[in-house]
């Protein structure tokens, strides 16, 4: 990665798969363009990965029911948006200079060739699959998505079959990135949502659940 500049002037090193800074150890902080430009060259070598708050995460093996549930609410999405919206599956949504998560679900406004110069810097819900990512999803990612403005994120928790509805970001000092979110809600299967920017919709929590 030295070849490509990255660490001009930095003492790092590689540890567990981690680029540490000396002294201290803290994970190296990646901006959008070094990330890309890792990319550009390779260095993943056809990983899935996504860059969260400057560190470079690669993402697990998708189970059949996480599938399943990806499915399910992409379905339910593209029934409930109309024209001027469309649903994103996996692609990214630009949340600043170190972050660029790639949520199983995001429902954007316009068409997507809008989208051809840059990625989505909003969206107007995002639904994350969780399972063995729930303590990651609805604490991290929660706060992650608050930081951005996303007012309407969704987890569907395939460990207890729930929906959870997270709402109203808030600054927040002790989150992981300085946001929160003021509301949560949990839906079961037999419980009825809509997501905020389409109230007179209602759907059941079946609807997304596998």
């Amino acid at each position: 990665m030295r070849e490509l500049g990255l660490f001009a002037g930095r003492d790092v090193e590689l540890v567990a798969g981690i680029v540490r800074e000396n002294p201290g150890g803290g994970p190296f902080v990646f901006t959008r363009t070094e990330y890309y430009a890792l990319d550009a060259n390779h260095f993943f070598r056809g990983q899935r990965v996504q860059l969260i708050g400057g560190v470079i995460l690669q993402e697990s093996p998708m189970n059949p029911p996480h599938a399943v549930a990806v499915t399910l609410g992409l379905s339910t999405l593209q029934t409930l948006f109309g024209a001027g919206h469309h649903v994103r599956v996996q692609l990214p949504i630009d949340l600043g200079l170190i972050s660029e998560p790639q949520p199983d679900l995001a429902v954007v406004a316009g068409l997507p060739r809008e989208y051809l110069t840059d990625h989505p810097k909003t969206a107007l819900l995002v639904v994350e699959v969780s399972d063995t990512t729930i303590q990651e999803d609805t604490h991290e990612k929660a706060s992650l998505y608050a930081s951005g403005g996303i007012e309407d994120y969704w987890v569907i928790d395939l460990t207890t079959s729930r929906v959870l509805v997270f709402r109203s970001p808030r600054p927040d000092p002790k989150a992981r990135f300085g946001h929160d979110h003021v509301s949560l809600a949990a839906y079961g299967r037999e419980d009825r949502l809509s997501p905020l920017a389409a109230p007179d919709a209602r759907i059941l929590g079946s609807d997304l659940l596998p």
